[in-house]
């Protein structure tokens, strides 16, 4: 028997330059432990993207190729990323796509700003970085100051320090949707 909570399943991870290198790399290593596939995707594949604490990371895909329909959760890390990638209407669409078929949606820090560029967020109960908390009011979220906020297939968390709590509840959440068509 698999004691592996994420045995089977999927979670797609955006990358750029300046992304917050925690933020990334401890839900991916968390979400591998429990067996889940992580797959990084950038503007381009293959490419080496830069952290804002001078770690790198190569993305495995391009964003571009990427479907909702292969995974079962997606990770929006935090760092100066997020405002680029939120310009871009693939990631956008993406997180959309993620959010109507109920699957974990998980933003932490500045990583909010993707889902409200995505306009996920209205009448969600979520937190993110103090530095985009009007942005999310903005957005029609319902703000929380709290290490971690779980709403339906929402995971949200703050800030890097939060990274424990925040794995917990993505692991948690992603264990217990039902599996992808």
């Amino acid at each position: 028997m698999n004691d592996k909570k994420l045995a089977g399943k999927r979670v797609l991870a955006f990358v750029g330059d300046i992304y917050e290198d925690l933020e990334l790399w401890y839900p991916k290593l968390r979400l591998i432990e429990e067996g889940a596939q992580v797959v990084v995707a950038g503007e381009r594949a293959e490419e080496v993207y830069a952290g804002k604490n001078g770690y790198p990371c190569t993305s495995d895909a391009a964003i571009a190729d990427m479907h909702e329909s292969d995974f079962d959760a997606v990770l929006l890390p935090g760092g100066f990323m997020p405002d680029r990638l939120r310009r871009l209407d693939q990631v956008k669409k993406l997180i959309r796509d993620f959010s109507d078929a109920k699957k974990c949606v998980a933003a932490i820090c500045h990583g909010g700003w993707l889902a409200i560029s995505a306009d996920v967020y209205r009448g969600v109960r979520t937190t993110g970085s103090l530095g985009i908390k009007d942005d999310l009011v903005n957005a029609g979220a319902l703000w929380v100051d709290a290490p971690v906020v779980v709403d339906r297939h929402f995971v949200s968390s703050r800030k890097p320090d939060d990274l424990p709590w925040f794995a917990k509840a993505m692991v948690d959440r992603i264990a217990a949707q039902a599996p992808r068509a």
